[in-house]
């Protein structure tokens, strides 16, 4: 028995004990100051919007040429190259200090700039801040790179496709290596831009390529990039496939999954037992595949999102994965397991709904231990959870949802769908919050993935992308 599972069952023993008490008191705290809202089921075509938007449109799309605006690539160090940052764990460590705490009047607002409606979420490389938007007057997807000391706009460029406004239109954060930017839109086009110029250097429709069927809300899986190929799941006629970064030629294709189909989660990374390993929560389940190949490993129906699926698997170690959802789906905590080529998979607990489900952010693993935002029918908290499965602390009345989070330095930024950034300490032993502020006494929709270099804290709402000054310097008092 492996070091990971001993200590799943010490702590299902110790902890009930050392905790009985204090956990009838936090109980009793709960119920009478963390309120729990009637929520409105969000279904497809709400609000006289489209239930899906996966027809295959005659004409084929292309990008138009860059537009160049006034803006420079900053001289700051650091990189948060794609979605939930360098290793795609959302956790980094910071090329400054970071603050303990914040200045009186919150953290200084370094610029901000409007966006089109929805939640796709920043990368940064080389002084560039790059952001797939979307041009409502356009009716075009639209990729901006904008100065990480500014926001000035450096270039934009887009192609023509209508995305109504289904909670929003874009969804996704791009993906940059060297020279590079790769995107997905909402209506599953993926496509490679000069990060440079903003020239595009190809352009494929899944849609047309592999017969993507697109989510109900648009897609919200986020490219990854690896050794030079551009990793996608389109779950049409290929599973998962493997673009040349540089032309977009096929490298390798993963067959088909029968009623597997492209949910809103992202691919996640594994190396096992020396072998690296892309795991895929499908609408129908979940798929390993073959880094190198994409041979189809495993495919197992052990864990299936209801209605919406958007957290991505989470790699924990020594093969053991966390995979959750909301709508009532709860959590899994599983293993990989490897029989000489053969790869399997391991059940090794459930979560009910009320212990954790999350809508739409992926739990953190952050030194052992897993940390998120709870969503009902749990108390909609932030949590910290042991690997295996228990609650090791919640945030109490401090009411947390569908905002964003990322852990940098042994510190959490988490928004609330209030507009207020709290600043939590990341330890198992209690919920301890070093400073908050409101951004947004408005804030409508924070759920678009944050961005953390150099002490600078990208996040947005539904309208708004700012960029705060998190650092220790930035936040001393005084003139």
């Amino acid at each position: 028995m492996d070091k990971l599972e001993r200590l799943f069952q010490q702590l299902e023993y110790l902890l009930p004990l050392a905790t009985a008490t204090v956990g009838v008191a936090a109980i009793a705290v709960w119920i009478t100051s963390a309120r729990v809202d009637d929520l409105e089921l969000r279904l497809p075509g709400q609000d006289g919007r489209p239930a899906s938007g996966s027809a295959v449109s005659g004409k084929e799309v292309q990008a138009g040429q860059p537009v160049v605006g006034p803006g420079q690539p900053a001289a700051i160090p650091g990189n948060w190259p794609g979605f939930r940052g360098p290793d795609r764990t959302g956790v980094v460590r910071s090329e400054v200090p970071l603050a303990r705490r914040w200045r009186s009047g919150g953290p200084p607002l370094l610029w901000q700039v409007t966006v089109g409606p929805g939640h796709a979420g920043p990368a940064v490389a080389e002084g560039r801040v790059f952001l797939l938007d979307y041009d409502v007057a356009a009716q075009a997807d639209t990729v901006r790179a904008l100065s990480l000391a500014d926001g000035q706009e450096i270039w934009r460029n887009s192609y023509p496709v209508e995305v109504p406004e289904n909670h929003g239109s874009s969804r996704t954060v791009p993906a940059v290596s060297g020279n590079y930017v790769v995107t997905l839109g909402p209506k599953c086009h993926l496509a490679c831009w000069e990060a440079t110029t903003g020239r595009c250097l190809w352009l494929v429709d899944l849609v047309k390529r592999y017969g993507t069927e697109v989510p109900p809300w648009y897609t919200g899986q986020c490219p990854l990039v690896d050794n030079g190929a551009v990793i996608v799941a389109p779950a049409g006629r290929a599973l998962m496939v493997a673009l040349d970064l540089a032309t977009g030629s096929p490298l390798w294709e993963s067959p088909p999954v029968p009623d597997f189909q492209m949910s809103h989660t992202s691919i996640t990374p594994i190396e096992f037992n020396g072998r690296k390993m892309y795991i895929y929560l499908a609408t129908g389940g979940i798929a390993v595949v073959d880094a190198k190949t994409g041979q189809l490993l495993c495919v197992t129906r052990d864990f299936v999102g209801k209605m919406a699926t958007c957290p991505s698997p989470v790699a924990l170690t020594d093969g053991y994965l966390f995979f959750c959802g909301g709508y009532g789906a709860g959590s899994l905590l599983a293993q990989l397991e490897l029989k000489g080529t053969e790869v399997s998979f391991r059940v090794v607990r459930r979560l009910s709904a009320r212990d954790y489900g999350s809508e739409h952010q992926t739990p953190i693993f952050y030194d052992g231990y897993l940390f998120g935002s709870r969503c009902p029918p749990g108390a909609p908290q932030f949590v910290c959870l042991a690997p295996s499965g228990q609650i090791l602390w919640t945030s109490g009345a401090d009411r947390f949802i569908r905002g964003s989070y990322v852990v940098g330095d042994g510190l959490i930024y988490a928004l609330d769908e209030n507009g207020t950034l709290f600043l939590i300490e990341a330890r198992p032993d209690e919920y301890r919050v070093l400073d908050k502020f409101t951004i947004w006494p408005d804030a409508q929709d924070t759920w678009g993935p944050m961005a953390l270099v150099a002490g600078r804290l990208l996040l947005r709402d539904f309208r708004r992308l700012a960029c705060l000054d998190v650092s220790a310097e930035g936040n001393r008092e005084g003139p």
